[in-house]
């Protein structure tokens, strides 16, 4: 099975002015794309090359030694962009009632919820992604690093922005807390919802 790059649901403009078309494109085309290349590379004419990702995951701790870091670190990183382009709508929206109740029930309001999403985004340095994170009955934000998941904790994701510079630095430059201010007016909140709803 040879792994391919996920079209997008919206063209890499849609998100313009938040995120600018060209970031979208090397993001997705280059970045995104380079994941999965790799990941096709390591598995290739092994026995493994005919799973699929789910497949592959599950085996991933009885890998040959030689081939398990580089399927590790490029499934994740396919997982997780794949993740973050749905987390993303061009029109914007807003979160339901339901979903607004359970975001205020673990930080009070939706305004504290996104002010300690922002200081923990602005506290790392690097390679990271600040996340939403159901764990067990609870929603906390979360870093983590390189392509680190909480699945990989027992948590579930439901929102996940993507921190690395170059998510942003064509159009923010230097200034993260611009992108992380602009990305609300993107958040594709049907999904977030969808995320917390589901059983995997």
């Amino acid at each position: 099975m040879t792994y391919t790059l996920p079209a997008l649901n919206y063209s890499y403009d849609a998100l313009e002015p938040y995120i600018d078309a060209k970031t979208m494109e090397i993001h997705h085309t280059k970045h995104h794309q380079t994941y999965i290349d790799k990941l096709n590379t390591a598995i290739a004419n092994t026995e493994r090359a005919d799973k699929s990702l789910v497949e592959l995951l599950q085996s991933i701790d009885i890998l040959p030694s030689d081939i398990k870091a580089a399927v590790k670190n490029h499934w994740w990183g396919h997982r997780n962009h794949s993740f973050f382009w749905k987390v993303l709508v061009p029109t914007g929206s807003q979160p339901s009632a339901a979903l607004e109740k359970a975001i205020v029930a673990s930080f009070g309001s939706m305004t504290t919820f996104k002010e300690r999403f922002m200081v923990s985004a602005l506290s790392v340095f690097g390679s990271w992604w600040t996340r939403l994170v159901k764990d067990r009955d609870e929603l906390i934000i979360k870093n983590t690093s390189n392509q680190d998941n909480p699945l990989m904790l027992g948590e579930k994701a439901i929102l996940g922005i993507d921190l690395r510079e170059h998510a942003y630095y064509l159009k923010s430059q230097n200034r993260r807390s611009e992108y992380v201010e602009n990305i609300w007016n993107v958040i594709n909140w049907a999904q977030v919802e969808e995320n917390l709803n589901s059983k995997r």
